[in-house]
């Protein structure tokens, strides 16, 4: 795997890990909440988002329940583990270490 498909897989369980930090949610909704939360500046393709979550459930960062959406759906709705509440932790201050020294090429060039 490369360095960049890398990075962007663990970014996009990032942004997964923290979407449901606070409940479950169905992977539609998930990818509609990072959507809303970043003014429409992120955008989640069903493409990458359901091998994302499989990848964190088989991690164990994340659980799958089947559950009825709000339209009475049946739904995979994924909640956080303790192991994932950990792992967003190391996730969210890798993430700011990256940022911080992009953000310091990007002001120092």
């Amino acid at each position: 795997m490369s360095d960049q498909t890398n990075i962007l897989q663990n970014t996009l369980n990032l942004l997964i890990m923290r979407t449901i930090a606070l409940g479950p949610l169905h992977g539609w909704a998930i990818a509609q909440r990072i959507q809303q939360i970043s003014d429409d500046l992120l955008k989640v393709q069903q493409g990458s988002l359901y091998p994302a979550l499989h990848r964190l459930e088989h991690q164990g960062w994340i659980t799958a329940e089947w559950g009825a959406s709000e339209n009475n759906r049946r739904a995979r709705f994924y909640a956080l583990t303790k192991a994932g509440r950990t792992q967003l932790e190391a996730e969210v201050a890798k993430w700011e270490r990256l940022s911080a020294g992009v953000n310091l090429v990007l002001l120092r060039t």
